[in-house]
């Protein structure tokens, strides 16, 4: 394999995450909608376009071994191959979190409830808002852009506690609201699931450039 050929494939493989983080953008918000607006169908269209998410992760990771094996890679290849490996595992467990909400759709679509009081659609808009910048910094490898969108973090976390506070409160008030409340719970915590696994991204966009290895999930 030519160095020519070689940069060819990693720009190729370069694509396919990004055409991933994509799909897996349109699934949280997808996953949301549906469950704001009881929409069965489009839950159900989430939970079926996860086996593309599990499709291109799969694709991808061969494609990671395959150029390993064909060429002494550089520095910088090994670990753009080793960052692009791990983010594509964390964007097919926040895949995997829109179809838990999308199956809770499912599981509340005969029951009347109104989620414009408990913020769920403002945190998702955060966590979108998240995705977006931290792929936005692995295409740009702008670290200052990286810090930025780890930012985020805090405040989807301090959106989730807030939150968390205000839905015990309702079911303490009311008993009959407890399991649809509960649902949300995980509802909640499954949005603040994928922003650290957008964090995780961001460590690999900064290991991606420096080489050095940070925690960022504090």
């Amino acid at each position: 394999m030519t160095r020519k050929v070689f940069d060819y494939a990693l720009e190729e493989m370069h694509n396919d995450v990004l055409r991933m983080g994509s799909i897996v953008e349109k699934q949280i918000h997808q996953c949301i909608e549906s469950l704001v607006h009881q929409d069965e169908d489009l839950a159900r269209q989430v939970i079926k376009n996860d086996d593309m998410v599990d499709d291109l992760q799969k694709e991808i990771e061969d494609k990671c071994i395959k150029l390993i094996g064909k060429e002494q890679p550089l520095a910088i290849d090994l670990r753009t191959i080793f960052t692009t490996s791990k983010l594509v595992t964390d964007l097919e467990r926040m895949a995997d979190h829109s179809v838990d909400i999308a199956k809770i759709t499912l599981r509340i679509k005969n029951e009347q409830y109104d989620v414009t009081s408990i913020n769920i659609s403002e945190m998702s808009t955060m966590v979108n808002k998240m995705i977006k910048m931290a792929l936005d910094a692995y295409v740009s490898r702008d670290i200052e852009d990286v810090y930025a969108a780890c930012e985020m973090d805090d405040k989807i976390d301090a959106v989730f506690k807030n939150t968390f506070s205000e839905i015990l409160e309702i079911m303490s008030k009311d008993n009959t609201k407890i399991n649809q409340m509960t649902y949300f719970l995980f509802v909640f915590k499954y949005l603040e699931r994928i922003a650290d696994h957008v964090t995780n991204i961001c460590e690999g966009t900064i290991y991606l450039v420096t080489g050095e290895q940070k925690d960022l999930n504090d």
